[in-house]
């Protein structure tokens, strides 16, 4: 920007030509691009007033400069990838950026002016070593006011000082203490404009300190600071720190910018030579760490969008199923290996429904006795202070009432305390349970059958607003008992199927009975021997974590010792129905008491 405006001032003191010698004609592309910057400019800067040029050269030399005076900002068409043809840039398309981001981090800066430098030095001052200092200091105070406005340019005003100020600063390597003081001005005050990071400039910070001295880097430093809290359309402020800048530095204000200066030994030239290459070098690593770190979140992201969409997708097609499956007069549905369930019949596997015995009553009894005892919960007890009765009297309080009664004051007091006690509500239940009914439980269906009955009725019996409901499956799935349906009697199953659904029958369970949402005590039991396809088994298990991430307590019925209870449930060995009672409250009341209130 210095050498921008310094030329802008004398082409108007000279009336330069419009078309300097600098002037190369555009590529066809370049009005296009010079089009799209400009409109994302506006975006940048706040402001749709400013016309961007784009072309080969410029007329301050510079990479890119903003000419206040004229509302133009003009960028070198070098910048842009020299591999990158010009027919495939497109500023418009947000992204596109990436492609060539020391272009666009030049960019930014100059709209950080564009939208941030709202004063101009008086003409008889231009050229000044207070000017210049002032332009100085302004290159940090309208970035960290870009920043502090767009947080999110901070990468892209890293890429322009890592690309174009450390490698000039490596290049001419400051000479005077003049220079020196320059660069610290725009890297250690991009320090604390937030651009830069402390550990990247700490280097750089102990090599100009044995340059300048502890005490002159020490009073520019306070200058810089102070210039980052001026206001965008405050000159008189910005000449000020100018001024003062040209007085650490032990020179006068109106000289010319530098002269006089003292110059640096090659051991101190080499010194900060160094620290600005290691700064260059930290800069690339934090940024590349920084741009992997994002990369990462990104893919989490992505991935748990995959996942909720999948989510979504899985819930909608256990809803229609749960529809399909527990519609009145339903059959049973047999779920193809595609996951379809399009195929009907009238086949059922239950053969017969009888009363439950007496030992069965009694275990539902003792069931449903010890759900209800895991779900009670305590009364809460509040403690409430107040001015009148009822309650107990707080004697330190009533004094301090009498006390701001005399004073004429209104009394703030809270002499009574009373206890108030409510019951707290009751969780309902909510179960769900399947059944196997395939070839390898022939010998189970009988226990099968009477702990399906007595889990229902105990579950019915809890809570009047509990709900359950039963599935059986082989090949195909069928129900049994529908969500706040009384079962009639004990139903006694065949088991003669080929293979088991157990995945699509988990599914269509927890859309009729939402066993994924909280708001009750929820489980899943499903009695199996575990004897499943390893597609089956592993589609089955991935149904059960979901479940368990959820809150949902999931148990395995088993009825031999030769059982196979899949990962993440909570295996029950039942060798009489009677047990039920017993073995069942155990595991079932720890899903109660986990129960998920959200």
């Amino acid at each position: 920007m210095i050498a921008a405006s310094l030329a802008h001032a004398e082409w108007e003191s000279e009336g330069g030509s419009l078309e300097p010698s600098w002037y190369r004609p555009h590529g066809p592309h370049w009005p296009r691009i010079s089009a799209a910057l400009t409109s994302r400019l506006a975006e940048l800067a706040g402001r749709d007033d400013i016309l961007v040029t784009c072309r080969h050269g410029t007329r301050s030399g510079a990479p890119a400069a903003f000419f206040p005076q004229l509302a133009e900002l003009e960028i070198d068409a070098q910048l842009f990838d020299h591999h990158l043809p010009a027919a495939t840039i497109d500023p418009s398309r947000v992204g596109d950026e990436e492609r060539y981001p020391v272009a666009w981090g030049v960019f930014t800066h100059e709209a950080a002016h564009a939208a941030h430098s709202r004063w101009e030095t008086p003409p008889w001052l231009r050229g000044t070593a207070m000017h210049q200092a002032a332009e100085l200091l302004e290159e940090s105070r309208v970035e960290g006011a870009q920043i502090a406005r767009r947080p999110q340019d901070r990468r892209w005003l890293r890429e322009s000082a890592r690309q174009l100020i450390f490698a000039e600063a490596l290049v001419a390597v400051p000479e005077t203490t003049w220079e020196a003081a320059s660069t610290a001005g725009l890297l250690l005050g991009r320090r604390d404009a937030g651009v830069l990071d402390p550990d990247e400039t700490a280097l750089l910070a102990t090599a100009l300190a044995h340059t300048l001295g502890d005490d002159v880097l020490e009073r520019l430093k306070a200058i810089w600071r102070i210039a980052l809290t001026v206001a965008d359309d405050d000159p008189e402020s910005m000449l000020e720190a100018g001024r003062a800048w040209c007085e650490a530095l032990g020179r006068e204000p109106a000289a010319a910018p530098g002269s006089d200066a003292v110059r640096l030994s090659p051991a101190q030239r080499g010194e900060v030579a160094a620290s600005v290459s290691e700064l260059a070098s930290r800069v690339r690593e934090n940024d590349d760490a920084e741009a992997g770190e994002e990369e990462r979140a990104e893919t989490a992201r992505s991935e748990a969008r995959r996942t909720k969409r999948a989510e979504a997708s899985g819930r909608a097609r256990s809803q229609e199923l749960a529809r399909a499956v527990f519609a009145p007069g339903a059959g049973r549905l047999t779920v193809a290996a595609d996951g379809e369930h399009d195929v009907r019949d009238t086949a059922s596997p239950v053969i017969s429904r009888r009363p439950p015995t007496q030992k069965e009553k009694a275990a539902a009894a003792q069931l449903a006795r010890s759900l209800r005892t895991a779900a009670w919960r305590e009364r809460t007890e509040t403690t409430v202070d107040s001015a009148v009765p009822p309650g107990r009297l707080n004697m330190r309080q009533a004094l301090l009432a009498d006390a701001q009664l005399a004073a004429g004051v209104t009394p703030t007091a809270t002499p009574w305390k009373r206890v108030t006690r409510r019951a707290a509500e009751q969780p309902p239940l909510r179960v769900g349970i399947g059944v196997d009914v395939s070839s390898s439980m022939y010998r189970a269906t009988g226990p099968m059958a009477s702990a399906a009955w007595i889990i229902h009725q105990a579950t019915r019996w809890t809570d009047p607003r509990s709900r359950t409901a039963t599935i059986a499956f082989d090949e195909g799935i069928t129900a049994i008992t529908r969500p706040g349906k009384a079962p009639p009697g004990v139903i006694d199953f065949e088991a003669e199927g080929m293979y088991e659904a157990a995945a699509e029958a988990i599914d269509a369970l927890t859309a009729a009975l939402d066993l994924d949402r909280p708001g009750a005590g929820r489980l899943l039991v499903i009695a199996s021997d575990g004897y499943f396809t390893p597609d089956q088994a592993a589609r089955t298990t991935q149904r059960i974590a979901a479940l368990r991430r959820s809150g949902c307590s999931v148990l395995w019925l088993g009825f031999d010792r030769h059982t196979v209870a899949l990962p993440g449930s909570t295996p029950v060995l039942l060798r009489e129905p009677a047990q039920a009672a017993a073995v069942i409250a155990q595991a079932a009341t720890t899903a109660v008491r986990t129960t998920r209130r959200h």
